[in-house]
C-alpha cells in the first residue's frame, strides 16, 4: 500500500500507519513528514506513480484536508482510479463497482477510527464485475483517448 499526505493529513496518516502495522499490512510512506505547509500534488503524484507501476497488485491511500484535491490529482495519473470516501458504503463501492486502486480521505472531515473502518472495508472489497464491467471499460476507453488522442 502506497501512502501519502499533505500537512493537513499528516496526523491522520500517522494513525493509519499504526493501523496498517497492527494489521500486518505492508506499506510505503511517500510523505509528507511533518505538519509544515506543503503542496498535496507532490505526494499524490508520488503515490499514484508507485501504484501505476504495479496496477494489478498495488493500492494507495491519500490524505489531505478534504480528500478532494488528492483525488483530482490521482485521477490525472494514467491507469490510476481514485475516489474520495468518508463512509464505509462508498469505500466498498469504490472497489466493488469502480475497481479503484486509490482511496482519498479528508482529515478535516473524518476522525481516525472512522478512517480505519473505511480503509478496512475498502481493502477487503474486490471488483465484482457484472453490470459494472462495461462502465469501467467506458472509463478506461475515455482515459485512453485523453492520454493518447492520436489513437
Amino acid at each position: 500500500i502506497a501512502l501519502g499526505c499533505d500537512h493537513g493529513g499528516y496526523e491522520l496518516k500517522l494513525e493509519i500507519i499504526k493501523y496498517l502495522e497492527k494489521s500486518g499490512l505492508e506499506y510505503k510512506d511517500f510523505g509528507c513528514d511533518s505538519m509544515a505547509s506543503t503542496d498535496y500534488p507532490i505526494y499524490a503524484k508520488k503515490v499514484c506513480e508507485a501504484v501505476q507501476k504495479e496496477l494489478d497488485s498495488s493500492f494507495g491511500i491519500l490524505i489531505c484536508g478534504t480528500g478532494l484535491g488528492m483525488a483530482m490529482i490521482a485521477n490525472k495519473v494514467e491507469g490510476v482510479y481514485a475516489g474520495v470516501c468518508h463512509d464505509v458504503f462508498s469505500a466498498e463501492r469504490l472497489r466493488k463497482s469502480n475497481d479503484a486502486q486509490v482511496i482519498t480521505m479528508g482529515a478535516r472531515v473524518i476522525g481516525p477510527e472512522l478512517a480505519k473502518t473505511i480503509i478496512d472495508a475498502w481493502l477487503k472489497s474486490e471488483f465484482q464485475g457484472g453490470g459494472s464491467t462495461p462502465k469501467v471499460q467506458q472509463m478506461r476507453d475515455l482515459e485512453a483517448k485523453s492520454f493518447h488522442p492520436e489513437k
